[in-house]
């Protein structure tokens, strides 16, 4: 640092010894170096702030004497070097004080040091050099050692306090030396100073107007320095610039703190204006540059061009500078901006210079870095910029189908309670609509992130409460679907949890030309109670949450202000606290937990130590739910071609889109119908380039609108576009052709006033406006092109001013839609300015042709803008044929018209005509208009004129219907060829094709041409003259309608009555009392008599005349005449013929009946109903019986039962069928009889009746069914139904798909009981899907469907394995098929053998045990195993140490099965006699038959008792419990006996020495020998 110390600041009481020395300190060391840099050439010194002054003498004058003279003074300043780096402005001649800003003793101490400086470069260089340094480096020593002692006990005396206390000092950041503000001249260095204490010890930020201040971005610039709490920022050499509001920041966990200071650099004036600096010139290669009139030439190549790059990566963005002239130390300003916002380097964007080419770098990508990138390099001739789009996509989601992360994550308001966040929704969905967002915190100074809403809000504002007052934060935001979370998105920028009032008095007011302002507060006044909160309002209102606002009171009391916050539902007066626990700090407030759709008051109080306040004023009644609107679809897109890789989208704007944040652009391939996003972050204008496409393919695209609520639908598709470089213009047809026509309308001095005709073709979109230029014609040589209008204008007509006087111009207009700009007319004429002094008016203009007819067509045209001397009276229209010449132009009216269109009448069809117009005023007529385009007098096919309608209410409207509407065609209803936009008398409905205009209220204002206008068609319009008499007639038809003749509910009509009697009624809507009826029967009036009984009810309406009968001369008509005041109404019925005689006829069978009915008879004739458990009841209802009446039931003229006494109670016969089948189809008859006679009923239940009878039954039955269910078994999936009932005659159909099931040998269905079943064997894949099971009911049927996928297919699936896998371990493991004797007794010398078959897959392993230890086979024990199936166990002779247990295992992978037996040996007398034993496969023991019955010890054959051991299965299974049938029931054997005991006693005598072994089913049995 450089600078000297302020004049003001040289006396302050914190301007210390320590700070002084450090002042001298660098002013002698930077001396000390300028004496280095300039040695070897004549220095001229002076003071001047450091900075060396050399003269242009330069070595040559050193040379020539050895005295230096006083050199020119050229107030140039060079480096080591000797390159000019700069100028010096000479000092302010004013005090010592003021000029060196150094005491008396730091003066003496430079003259020295300039002296010897002096002294040294003069006669001893070197010795002078030599003690120089030697006091320098004394005195910085002793200086440095004082403030190492100083710095030592500072440090001592904080870690002593820190051990005394630690936890004491945990306290925020506080400033107890604050930074001074400075007044410095141009080139000066400052320095600011503050001290700051906290515990953790503070972090400390410098900005300069609320931007952070980052050394390196600008080298040598600045420079920061932190040492023991004390901090400093040092500006080198200050300039305009620098003159700045400066903010320091101390943070901490514990808050955070902010001190300001003001820096004014002033510039040098008086004296040192009066001569400029000369042009200072540097020694270059080439010779001597003059640095005033260069003019720096800047190229910006290998630039970076549109980049794409994903969420988490690192992006570089990098262009070459090239500068022309080249100086060295030179270095221009590189400024980066996104959107046209400057970028500051941030732990986001590193900025980097390497003097040839400047570098961005994206640290970490995120959708918020998305935008237009710009390089700008400023120079003093100017600046050079570049820009490209930058593209950032999302990351992977970490959950298939789960959303893009949010963007932009902000804090709008920040207090002690609440922190308002606020964030953009994400342009990726993931397929699924999002639910809504998650907001998390964390506190700075930590990596915990805490969740701060429990259920996803959909608005893209969130009010985060539960704060801790003072603590900073940071926020992020996750989105969420049906599919999961996305990532979270980048933090938000910390802040601190605090009221903003106290944020600004922490931070202080200050001005950079006034000093600082200090912000004081009235004491509050002791044990005052505080008055009522001000100025409450609902700032914010949504579903989820309310915010208020508020301003503290006018009297505060003693202590700090709180408040209570209550609310109440509008309507009631019970008010309700908000925040019972703990009472409000600031005056803001969030409330939760308000019902959607309710209106509530709100009111706040506030409290102190004094007590509780007075209410404030209650709010309106406020509804919760979203004030602000989802935005309305964007219209029309309209894609143009760009380049090879991308294309110009522009759209129509969203209609009344309130806050809108932007809008989201998404491309898809023709066909393919993948939509992908063009950006990831919102853009606000409706034009786009979308980038990144594919060469050569056809792309759609469509747009939605986004803002806090939420994003719209999406806007119609574009038409298809194909990706390649646009030639001539982008798209054919997506921009307006250019005008024609142009002409000019006035002349004045200085302006002109044109005019154009429309172009042929509007292009893609409606024109926005026109863009008008001009050149001037210089004899006869047109010059440049200027723009008239930088806005567009909307009307084809347009002033031209600052044009000069009697010069000559040409003009070309250029029409604009959103596509673009369209391509300039044919340059017009050349037009002379000059002012129009004629007294006729101008030409009139914009001539327009609509209701083009074969004989008619209506002109329309636009006045003179010149009118002449005098105001204009009138128009002349002309015609003509379109090819006549201009002699054939005639008249189209005689007498001018005052109005600006006119309906041009008995037109030949099919001739072309052209007409123009001109104007009159009192000095005759002017000048003609263009002529317009040729029309044909033709009408054109689909054409439709406007309708009048009057309905039934009386309302008057015209429509009109066009056949060739566009999706952009608007209906323009016009009065008198004006648009209507006044709508209080009328209302303009448009529906589809059809447009209708409503008369509200019918008048004289009313009466004038109407007309219809469809835009984007062939000229489709047509009028209606509502004239005075047209007026009339179509009120008097309305009033008809309004008031009509009396309404009738129904028309006269007959019927019959008991009796045979005959009712003629009607019944009318509404009568009143005075009504009046006449009844005419041949037009003769009859009235009440025996014949004729008349009534009429007021009340119902209902008019009737009943006779007791017809005779042939009551055929004619029947007439009913009504009246009521002056509505009339009547109605007639005409009896005669046929129709006659059939009611003539009914009526005499309805007088038959009468008397049938006088015995006994049906009331209900014979009919069937179907009970819920689908018994067919057939019941009939009969009336007038008595005791001895009889019924007899038949079927088929068969009897099947008989009611020989029904009581008079009984009302109904039934007759029930349990189980119906086909045998029930029949004729069945009930018979009713007594003395007074008999009644028969028939019911005919055969062929159609009988399908009818058994479709209701299935009917019932299908309404039993239960829902499908899945279960699994051993060989695949079974879905399932249970019914009711069930009959065979049933018909169902099983489906999948919506397809019928083609039943095969895995896919089955069936009946067991009432279980309807379908059975899938070994199902895959191909069997997921919809299952259904349709009951045939003859109506249509009944479904009952079940879903089998997904989860539910999975868990099926998974069963049926398990059970297949137990099923076949239960079937393959290794089993004792033919059980053992469980006791065995033989003699002792006799020979045994024992057989039982075995079975497994694998062929089990056999192991016998005696008392469970293995033996082997040898000669005394034989032991076989033979084909896998047939275990033997021989002893050639047992002996009585033979005795014992005796097991047989076997063993495969499947499980482990043993059978067990007990030899008891017996001593006694050896016998021949043989006697063997073997069990069947149900393990009955039986004997041989080679055994002697009369030998054997006991006559019997006994079931052997399974006794087996516990089986080992590899795999479990619930058949492993199932006990068979076959082995709990006992088989008796043939001979028909049965063992009494379970042990087998062999006879000693008879038995041969060999064992004989007896055939033996091998399947089956196992043979025991003995």
């Amino acid at each position: 640092m450089s600078g000297s110390i302020p004049f003001y600041q040289k006396h302050h009481r914190h301007y210390d010894r320590s700070y002084r020395s450090t002042e001298a300190e660098s002013k002698m060391s930077h001396y000390t170096a300028s004496s280095r840099y300039a040695a070897g050439s004549s220095i001229s010194s002076t003071r001047s702030r450091g900075l060396n002054v050399s003269s242009h003498s330069g070595l040559e004058e050193s040379k020539l004497s050895p005295v230096p003279k006083r050199a020119k003074p050229s107030y140039l300043a060079v480096d080591k070097e000797n390159q000019i780096i700069g100028y010096v402005v000479p000092i302010f001649r004013g005090s010592q004080g003021f000029t060196t800003g150094l005491s008396d003793t730091e003066e003496t101490r430079v003259r020295e040091t300039a002296a010897y400086m002096a002294h040294r470069n003069l006669f001893a260089k070197g010795l002078e050099m030599e003690r120089s340094e030697v006091i320098s480096r004394k005195e910085a020593m002793r200086e440095s050692a004082e403030r190492i002692s100083l710095n030592k006990r500072i440090h001592d005396h904080e870690e002593h306090f820190k051990r005394m206390n630690e936890d004491s000092l945990m306290h925020p950041p506080e400033f107890v030396i604050k930074p001074r503000s400075h007044t410095v001249w141009e080139k000066q260095c400052v320095r600011l100073h503050c001290t700051v204490s906290g515990w953790p010890d503070p972090r400390v930020i410098w900005y300069k107007n609320n931007v952070a201040i980052d050394p390196i971005t600008s080298p040598g610039k600045y420079k920061l320095e932190s040492r023991y709490s004390v901090h400093s920022l040092e500006i080198n050499k200050c300039d305009f610039d620098d003159t700045a509001q400066y903010r320091v920041s101390a943070m901490n966990s514990q808050g955070e703190q902010s001190a300001f200071a003001s820096i004014v650099v002033k510039r040098f004036k008086g004296e040192v204006d009066e001569a400029l600096p000369p042009p200072r010139w540097t020694v270059a290669k080439d010779g001597p540059i003059s640095e005033y009139g260069i003019t720096f030439q800047t190229h910006i190549v290998d630039k970076f061009g549109v980049s794409f790059g994903r969420e988490g990566e690192t992006m570089s963005l990098g262009c070459t500078v090239i500068i022309y002239p080249a100086l060295h130390r030179y270095q221009p300003e590189i400024q980066w901006y996104r959107d046209d916002v400057l970028l500051t380097p941030s732990k986001w964007t590193h900025v980097h210079w390497s003097g040839d080419r400047a570098t961005l770098t994206l640290t970490h990508l995120n959708k918020e870095d998305e935008g237009l990138y710009t390089l700008r390099v400023i120079t003093k001739s100017g600046y050079e910029t570049y820009s490209a789009y930058v593209f950032v996509r999302d990351a992977d989601a970490e959950v298939e189908g789960a959303p893009g992360a949010p963007l932009d994550v902000r804090c709008l308001d920040a207090n002690k309670d609440y922190i308002i966040v606020a964030w953009k929704q994400p342009a990726v969905d993931g397929g699924n609509p999002i639910v809504g967002y998650f907001v998390d915190r964390c506190e700075v100074g930590t990596t915990h992130w805490f969740q701060c809403n429990d259920t996803p809000v959909k608005f893209a504002r969130f009010p985060v409460t539960g704060l801790v007052e003072g603590r900073s934060y940071i926020f992020r935001v996750r989105a969420v679907n049906k599919s999961g979370m996305s990532r979270p998105s980048r933090v938000s920028e910390p802040v601190a949890a605090m009221d903003p009032a106290d944020r600004l008095r922490m931070r202080g007011t200050s001005a950079p030309w006034t000093g600082q302002i200090i912000v004081t507060e009235e004491e509050p006044a002791e044990g005052v109670v505080p008055g009522r909160p001000l100025d409450l309002q609902v700032t914010e209102a949504t579903k989820n949450y309310v915010v208020l606002s508020w301003k503290p009171p006018g009297e505060k009391g003693l202590e700090g202000v709180m408040y209570y916050v209550e609310k109440c539902v509008a309507g009631t007066d019970s008010w309700q606290r908000v925040n019972t626990e703990l009472p409000v700090k600031s005056p803001r407030f969030a409330l939760f937990d308000l019902a959607e759709g309710k209106s509530y008051h709100f009111r706040v109080r506030c409290c102190n130590a004094a007590g509780v306040g007075e209410p404030s004023e209650p709010t309106e009644a406020t509804t919760v739910g979203d004030k602000l609107d989802i935005p309305s679809a964007p219209g029309k897109v309209v894609p143009t071609r760009n380049t090879d890789t991308s294309v110009v989208v522009s759209w129509e704007a969203s209609s009344d889109a309130k806050e809108l944040v932007g809008y989201y652009i998404e491309a898809s391939i023709v066909d393919s119908d993948v939509w992908e996003p063009c950006n990831n972050k919102p853009v606000k204008a409706t034009r786009f380039i979308c980038h990144g496409l594919v060469t050569g393919e056809q792309y759609v695209f469509r747009v939605r609108a986004v803002n806090a609520a939420g994003l719209s639908q999406f806007s119609p598709v574009s038409e298809p576009v194909e990706v390649k470089a646009a030639i001539g213009g982008g798209i054919p047809h997506a921009s307006p052709a250019p005008p024609y026509g142009i002409s000019v309308l006035e002349c004045v001095r200085d302006s002109m006033v044109l005019a154009w005709k429309q172009p042929t073709f509007i292009g893609g979109a409606d024109i926005t406006g026109y863009f008008v230029d001009y050149r001037e014609v210089i004899d006869g040589v047109p010059g440049k092109w200027h723009e008239a209008n930088i806005k567009a204008v909307s009307e084809r007509a347009y002033r031209v001013s600052d044009l000069q006087e009697n010069k000559k111009y040409q003009f070309q207009v250029r029409a604009a839609n959103m596509a673009g700009v369209g391509i300039p007319s044919l340059p017009s004429e050349t037009f002379l300015c000059e002012e129009w002094t004629i007294a006729v008016p101008g030409p009139p203009h914009d001539l327009q042709i609509t209701e083009v007819r074969g004989d008619s067509l209506v002109l329309l045209w636009k006045p003179p803008v010149y009118q002449g001397r005098d105001p204009i009276n009138g128009f002349y229209i002309d015609i003509k044929e379109a090819d006549a010449p201009e002699e054939a132009w005639r008249g189209v009216n005689t007498k001018a018209v005052e109005k600006q269109f006119i309906k041009i009448k008995n037109l030949k069809e099919g001739e072309t005509y052209v007409f123009r117009v001109r104007a009159q005023n009192k000095a005759g007529v002017g000048k003609a208009s263009d002529v317009t385009e040729p029309i044909p007098a033709v009408t054109k096919p689909g054409t439709k004129e406007i309708v009048v309608e009057v309905d039934d209410e009386g309302v008057i409207s015209l429509n009109f219907e066009c056949c060739d509407t566009t999706p952009d065609s608007k209906f323009v209803w016009s009065k008198n060829y004006e648009e209507i936009t006044e709508s209080s008398r009328l209302t303009i409905e448009t529906k589809a094709n059809k447009s209708k205009t409503v008369f509200n209220t019918p008048g004289e204002e009313d009466i004038g041409i109407y007309s219809c206008l469809v835009t984007h068609t062939d000229g489709a319009s047509s009028s209606y003259t509502f004239s005075t008499e047209e007026l009339k007639r179509l009120l008097e038809i309305s009033h008809d309608h309004k008031y009509p003749i009396i309404p009738l509910k129904s028309e006269l009509a007959v019927e019959l009555l008991e009796k045979g009697r005959v009712r003629f009624w009607l019944q009318a809507e509404q009568m009143s009392a005075n009504g009046k009826i006449d009844y005419v029967f041949n037009d003769n009036v009859i009235s009440q008599s025996e014949k004729y009984k008349m009534n009429f009810d007021k009340n119902s309406g209902i008019i009737e005349m009943v006779m007791e009968s017809l005779t042939p001369g009551d055929e004619g008509t029947f007439t009913f005449q009504l009246k009521d005041g002056k509505a009339t109404n009547q109605s007639s019925l005409v009896l005669i013929g046929d129709v006659f005689k059939q009611l003539q006829k009914e009526s005499e069978f309805q007088r038959k009946e009468y008397f049938r009915k006088q015995g006994p008879h049906f009331i209900e004739y014979l009919g069937y109903e179907v009970t819920p458990e689908c018994c067919v009841l057939l019941k009939c209802k009969v009336g007038n019986i008595k005791k001895d009446t009889s019924a007899l039931w038949s079927k088929d003229k068969h009897q099947i039962k008989a009611d020989e006494q029904l009581g008079f109670t009984e009302g109904v016969l039934k007759l029930e069928i349990a189980q119906i089948s086909k045998k029930d189809s029949g004729v069945y008859e009930v018979v009713l009889k007594d003395d007074r006679g008999q009644d028969t009923s028939t019911l005919s239940l055969v062929d159609q009746g009988f399908k009818d009878l058994m479709n209701e039954v299935f009917s019932y039955i299908a309404k039993s069914s239960t829902p499908l269910k899945i279960t699994s078994t051993d060989v695949g999936i079974r879905l399932y139904t249970f019914v009711s009932c069930y009959n065979d005659l049933l018909q169902v159909t099983w489906q999948h798909k919506d397809s019928a099931i083609a039943f095969s040998d895995r896919i089955k269905s069936g009946v067991v009981g009432e279980q309807l079943w379908l059975q899938i064997n070994d199902p895959t894949e191909k069997d997921t899907g919809k299952y259904a099971i349709e009951f045939n009911d003859g109506k249509g049927g009944l479904q009952r469907t079940v879903e089998l996928s997904g989860q539910a297919f999975d868990d099926a699936f998974a069963e049926f394995q398990r059970l297949k896998a137990a099923a076949t371990a239960e079937k393959n493991r290794a089993r004792v098929a033919g059980g053992l004797p469980d006791v065995v007794t033989i003699q002792e010398g006799k020979a045994l053998n024992l057989t039982c078959n075995i079975s497994g897959n694998p062929v089990p392993e056999v192991t016998w045990l005696k008392n469970d230890r293995e033996i082997t086979s040898d000669e005394h024990c034989i032991l076989k195993f033979e084909s896998g199936k047939f275990a033997s166990f021989t002893i050639t002779g047992v002996n009585t140490s033979d005795s014992g247990k005796y097991s047989i295992l076997v063993k495969n992978k499947y499980g482990t099965e043993s059978g067990d037996l007990t030899l008891d040996v017996t001593e006694g007398t050896p016998d021949l006699g043989v006697t063997s034993y073997w069990t069947d496969a149900e393990g009955n023991v039986v004997f041989g038959p080679n055994t002697p019955k009369d030998k054997l010890k006991t006559s019997v054959v006994g079931k052997k008792s399974q006794k087996r051991k516990d089986s080992i299965s590899q795999k479990a299974s619930v058949e492993n419990q199932d006990v068979s049938k076959a082995e709990q029931c006992s088989e008796q054997p043939e001979d028909g006996k049965v063992l009494s005991d379970q042990s087998v006693i062999a006879d000693s005598s008879n038995v041969p020495a060999d064992p004989v072994e007896p055939e033996r089913e091998p399947e089956t049995q196992t043979e025991i020998t003995e």
